[in-house]
C-alpha cells in the first residue's frame, strides 16, 4: 500500500480534518486535487482513524544541526571544532557521520531521513500482547457485540483481573487498521454498520405522515420520558425487499424487544398480529406504545382496545422522540441486512432473534442484559 506516499502531509491534514467534519470523499478529494480513489484507499489502510503524529525525541539531533554538521565537513573543519559550535558530545557527532557515509559522504538531509526511519519503534498493540483477551474479544465479535459491550462486559466479568481490560478504541482500531493485521477481515461483517473504515455518522431525519385521532407524544405522561416505570415501549417497522416488513417494539425502561410477523404494511394486519403479541404481556408491561407517524398505524384504537394500552405518536420527522426504539432497530440490521426479504422469517424465527438480542449487555443498562433488567422489574 503505497497510496500514502501520493500525497504530502498538507494534503493528508486536509483529509483527516475534512473526514472528522463529515463531508463526503467526492468533496475531501476536489479539495487536494486528487481522484476520489486515492482518498477511499488512504482512508481504508488507516481504517478511517487518523494515525498518531509522530514526534522528534529533545536530545535526538535537529535537520539543522546536521546541517551544521555538513557545512563545516564541507569546508574542512574537524569534528572537534564542529562539535564547538553544535555543543554536543564528541561521540555524538562522531557517530553520526560514521553511521551516515562517512565524512565524504555526509548529507544532512539524507542523514536526517534515516535517523527518522530508525527511531521508528512499532509497539505491539495489547490485543497482540495478551493472547487471553484476543480470543475473548474475538469470540464475543463473532456472536455479534459491539466493541462497546465487550469492553463493558470484560470489566464486569474480570472486575480483579486488570490485563483483561481494553477500551473499545482499540477494538475497533484493531479491525479496522490494515498495518495490524490482527483481527481476520471477516469480523468486521459481525459490526452492525458494515463498514470498511470509521467514519462521521450524518443524522438524516426521517419523513413522516398524518394520523387521524392520533394523541400526540406531546400529551404522553411525564413520568414516562424518565423511564422510572415500566410498560411504555416504543415502536416501529424495518422493511426488507420486495415489501416485507418486521414489527420492532421495544421497553423503554429494560430495553427488552419483541418482534412481530407482519405479512405487509396494512394497518389491519399490522394491528391484529401486533395485538396478538402485545396481549401476551403482564399487566404491569401493558402501559402504553409510543409509534412513528407511519400509516400502518392508523387503527390504533382497535390496538388500545385489544391490549388496553394508550398510544402516542411522534412529531413528523422526530425520530429521535422514540430513539430506544431507533437504536434498537439499528442492532437488528445485524440480523436482518438491508435489502434482505422479511417475509421468510416465522414468528418463533423472530421469537430467537429477539432473545439473541436480548441477552447482549447493553451499554445504557451498564452493560446489563435486557433480559436481566426486565426479570429485576417483574421481581
Amino acid at each position: 500500500m503505497q497510496k500514502s506516499a501520493l500525497m504530502d502531509d498538507q494534503k493528508k491534514a486536509v483529509i483527516w480534518r475534512e473526514w472528522e467534519n463529515g463531508t463526503p470523499m467526492i468533496t475531501i478529494s476536489r479539495a487536494i486535487e486528487k481522484p476520489p480513489a486515492t482518498v477511499y484507499f488512504y482512508l481504508q489502510y488507516h481504517g478511517g482513524i487518523q494515525p498518531r503524529q509522530r514526534k522528534r525525541c529533545l536530545k535526538s539531533l535537529s535537520l539543522e544541526e546536521r546541517e551544521e554538521i555538513s557545512r563545516g565537513l564541507a569546508r574542512g573543519r574537524s569534528l572537534r571544532t564542529i562539535v564547538g559550535f553544535l555543543q554536543r558530545s564528541p561521540s555524538t557527532v562522531s557517530r553520526e557521520v560514521n553511521n551516515n557515509g562517512g565524512t565524504q559522504r555526509y548529507r544532512a538531509t539524507v542523514a536526517d531521513k534515516f535517523a527518522w526511519k530508525r527511531a521508528k519503534r512499532p509497539k505491539s498493540c495489547l490485543l497482540a500482547q495478551n493472547i487471553k483477551l484476543k480470543k475473548l474479544v474475538t469470540a464475543k465479535l463473532g456472536e455479534n457485540w459491539s466493541p462497546e459491550q465487550i469492553s463493558g462486559w470484560l470489566k464486569l466479568t474480570y472486575p480483579d483481573d486488570e490485563g483483561l481490560r481494553v477500551s473499545y478504541e482499540t477494538i475497533y482500531k484493531s479491525l479496522f487498521i490494515q498495518a495490524r493485521g490482527l483481527f481476520r477481515k471477516d469480523l468486521r461483517n459481525h459490526l452492525r454498520s458494515k463498514r470498511k473504515f470509521r467514519h462521521a455518522k450524518k443524522h438524516k431525519p426521517a419523513t413522516g405522515q398524518q394520523i387521524i385521532a392520533g394523541i400526540s407524544i406531546r400529551e404522553r405522561p411525564a413520568y414516562v420520558e424518565d423511564r422510572a416505570i415500566p410498560g411504555h415501549w416504543e415502536g416501529d417497522l424495518i422493511c426488507g425487499s420486495r415489501n416485507s416488513y418486521i414489527a420492532t417494539v421495544v421497553e423503554r425502561k429494560s430495553r427488552f424487544t419483541i418482534l412481530v410477523k407482519v405479512e405487509g404494511k396494512k394497518t389491519e394486519g399490522l394491528v391484529s398480529a401486533l395485538s396478538r403479541q402485545m396481549a401476551k404481556l403482564p399487566e404491569l408491561l401493558k402501559q402504553s406504545l409510543t409509534w412513528d407517524r407511519g400509516t400502518e398505524m392508523a387503527a390504533h384504537q382497535k390496538f388500545s382496545v385489544a391490549t388496553n394500552m394508550d398510544v402516542y405518536f411522534c412529531d413528523p420527522s422526530s425520530p429521535w422522540q422514540r430513539g430506544t426504539n431507533e437504536n434498537t432497530n439499528g442492532l437488528l440490521r445485524q440480523y436482518f441486512p438491508k435489502g434482505s426479504c422479511l417475509s421468510g422469517y416465522s414468528q418463533t424465527e423472530l421469537d430467537e432473534v429477539a432473545e439473541h438480542l436480548n441477552t447482549r449487555p447493553r451499554k445504557t443498562l451498564g452493560f446489563v442484559t435486557p433480559a436481566y433488567k426486565l426479570n429485576e422489574v417483574l421481581q
